[in-house]
């Protein structure tokens, strides 16, 4: 009697040369219907979510996705039945291929901006085509290309498509509350898109984010670096009062919770609304406290000048050049120091407006505890292994290491 393995081995070639075919076909159709759209490519081969009955399911613009705020919320919008149409600048890395593959989200790979002047330097086709039979967006736009003349075209396109409810990922400009403070670059150039969204009529919502738990690294970027000892403690070092309060948030963890509630809630509770989203007020010595814990090694804070000991993309340098001169290190009472969100009125409402939006948030000492040591293992170190006397995991690429580590660069800040 015949062995039936051959049969076997016959049906699963030609079980997968039919769904390469059908692969095939389906990204011949999607490169004939548009130049950057790659649709949702898992589910239709495993488990396909059901339509909730009598209910139409709307459709999310969001531009930058692989950053912390997009891919947070992406997730969440996912998962609880929305439409995502999401643009990515490339799809390297593990978010870009994690968002790429999760159910009912179209990615559209290509940059915001364009190196044609006749569309002044801006990717129209991409971002007009994002917007279609999209009813909602967040939108978090980022220092790559021109970012205020990218952030009004977005506003233009969706008003045009008639988006009813714009999320935008705002931040103040210093100068507007105080002429004796500087604008931060990065900060200003947001706070001037939501100055024209708010000028051209567009139902938008404005969400201010606090300090990121997730910035938070050994390696040697400016602000934000844990510098290890050789005892295996940490110092922060940081223009900031370390007896004044920064607003702190679980990028990753809390932004899409959050920002799903305002879009439940709707345009008509929250139209032209500020919202501070930060879980904690936490001196830059309580913040020190809370990691300590976490991470069960002693962590001090210094405060002192920022250090630039890697290369940065120059935007990022200018900003800050320009905090370290709004947070002032001579400045020692803390009466001269600045709300980090430029209005005491919108300090004030933290934590509780955004516990009312999200009860569920991961703290700074939770996020220190369970996550900041995968990400450092992520990034090639291994100090969280005992017995280990090097920081960093030798694998022939130091340079790769020290300069960027595993984080891509659309990632800072966004």
């Amino acid at each position: 009697m015949p062995s039936a393995a051959p049969r076997s081995v016959d049906l699963i070639n030609r079980l997968h040369n039919t769904e390469r075919d059908k692969n095939r076909a389906r990204n011949e159709t999607t490169s004939k219907l548009s130049n950057y759209a790659i649709p949702e490519q898992r589910q239709s081969q495993s488990y396909k979510l059901p339509q909730r009955p009598h209910m139409k399911t709307r459709t999310i613009a969001v531009v930058n996705s692989s950053g912390r705020q997009a891919a947070s919320f992406i997730r969440v919008a996912s998962a609880v039945g929305y439409n995502v149409r999401a643009q990515l600048r490339n799809l390297d890395g593990i978010v870009a291929n994690e968002i790429s593959s999760l159910p009912r989200v179209t990615v559209f790979v290509g940059e915001l901006s364009s190196p044609n002047p006749k569309t002044n330097n801006i990717n129209t086709e991409l971002i007009t085509e994002l917007f279609e039979g999209a009813q909602l967006a967040f939108i978090n736009t980022t220092f790559w290309g021109n970012e205020v003349a990218i952030g009004k075209y977005l506003a233009d396109a969706a008003k045009k498509a008639g988006v009813q409810h714009y999320i935008y990922s705002s931040m103040p400009d210093h100068s507007r509350h105080n002429p004796k403070w500087p604008e931060l670059p990065l900060w200003s150039a947001k706070f001037k898109i939501e100055s024209y969204i708010r000028s051209i009529g567009l139902p938008a919502t404005f969400v201010y984010t606090g300090i990121y738990n997730n910035n938070f690294t050994s390696l040697p970027y400016p602000l934000f670096c844990m510098e290890l000892q050789e005892d295996g403690s940490f110092i922060w070092q940081a223009p900031f009062h370390p007896n004044v309060k920064l607003p702190w948030l679980d990028a990753e963890h809390d932004v899409g919770p959050a920002v799903l509630q305002l879009i439940k809630d709707g345009v008509r509770k929250w139209s032209g609304q500020r919202i501070a989203l930060a879980y904690e007020m936490l001196t830059p010595l309580e913040a020190c406290q809370l990691f300590s814990r976490g991470v069960g090694r002693p962590v001090t804070y210094r405060r002192g000048s920022i250090e630039i000991k890697v290369s940065i993309p120059k935007g990022y340098r200018e900003q800050l050049a320009a905090l370290e001169s709004l947070f002032n290190i001579k400045n020692e009472g803390k009466e001269k120091q600045p709300p980090y969100f430029g209005s005491f009125e919108l300090e004030k409402s933290c934590p509780q407006e955004a516990l009312a939006l999200w009860e569920g948030f991961r703290g700074l000492e939770e996020y220190a505890r369970e996550v900041f040591p995968l990400e450092e293992a992520a990034n090639g170190l291994v100090w969280m292994n005992e017995g280990n006397d090097d920081g960093y995991e030798d694998d022939g690429d130091e340079d790769d290491v020290l300069a960027m580590g595993k984080r891509k660069e659309e990632e800072w800040l966004a």
